[in-house]
């Protein structure tokens, strides 16, 4: 007894501002099911879409309708494998797609740039109606309270509290307090003064004037930076941190270190035309 066989599904893939992920379409569906199908994908209701249809190898688009679109199959129109659906709302104009939704019809067995070659556009041309995503950044977020999240056990935070690890060590203003005297103490044996002449090492060639000794709230740590007026423009920024000026210069011209990677000496400002033996960038 011969049997009927079931129609193959033809692999697309959806494409859009909102959403890029691989359907399958099948020839026996109705209209009204294809376009039930679609509104999930698309965002656009079944009644504000229209259909146009070209097949593989040709330029031109042909409308299609239908009277009845609950027993109107969509194998009525045609459809070949890696032919294009462009399915709209209200509109034939091509050119004025306001969002476009790409459904490119393809096969596991045929290259990039045939899947490429064949796509399903949908569109809403109703201004009401949210076809589009907001932008994440106005989307509103769950913020969990600070207290909240002190209460939870699998955390970073009861992770630290647990194991003492950072500010939770009993030890940590300790340690703190040493870390920041090692440093001014290394500022003072190394004569880091306003006005001394550096060099930064390892380069022989980054060379500047000290114009800044202190603490910066605006970057992360305990303890003295050292600002460094560079004499080329090598540097991270114009003496300034945060909108917060520490010392004048020219753009790209300033620098903070920590006072470990400041050398004092007598290191003269090189001209133009002096080459320097141990130079290994240009």
């Amino acid at each position: 007894m011969a049997t009927l066989a079931a129609a193959r599904d033809i692999p697309v893939m959806i494409k859009s501002p909102a959403a890029c992920s691989e359907r399958r379409v099948n020839p026996s569906w109705t209209v009204s099911q294809l376009k039930a199908k679609l509104e999930p994908i698309t965002g656009i209701a079944p009644s504000l879409q229209t259909i146009s249809l070209r097949q593989p190898h040709h330029m031109e688009m042909t409308a299609i309708s239908a009277a009845d679109e609950d027993r109107t199959k969509i194998e009525s129109w045609s459809l070949l494998a890696y032919a294009e659906l462009h399915d709209r709302s209200g509109s034939h104009e091509l050119s004025k797609d306001p969002d476009p939704i790409e459904l490119r019809a393809s096969s596991w067995h045929r290259s990039i740039t045939d899947i490429h070659n064949s796509l399903v556009k949908v569109a809403s041309t109703d201004p009401s109606s949210a076809t589009v995503i907001p932008p994440l950044s106005s989307v509103p977020k769950y913020e969990m309270p600070v207290e909240t999240y002190s209460t939870l056990p699998d955390t970073v935070l009861a992770y630290k509290k647990t194991h003492q690890i950072g500010r939770f060590d009993p030890h940590a203003p300790e340690l703190k307090e040493r870390k920041v005297a090692d440093l001014w103490k290394e500022i003072a044996e190394g004569k880091i003064t306003l006005g001394a002449r550096c060099l930064l090492p390892p380069s022989t060639t980054r060379r500047g004037t000290v114009a800044y000794v202190g603490l910066i709230p605006e970057i992360p740590g305990v303890g003295p930076w050292v600002g460094v007026r560079l004499d080329e423009p090598a540097g991270k920024n114009d003496g300034s941190v945060r909108g917060k000026r520490y010392f004048e210069c020219g753009p790209q011209h300033g620098i903070f270190v920590r006072p470990d990677r400041v050398d004092i000496g007598n290191w003269r400002e090189l001209g133009l035309d002096e080459d320097d033996d141990d130079l290994d960038e240009i």
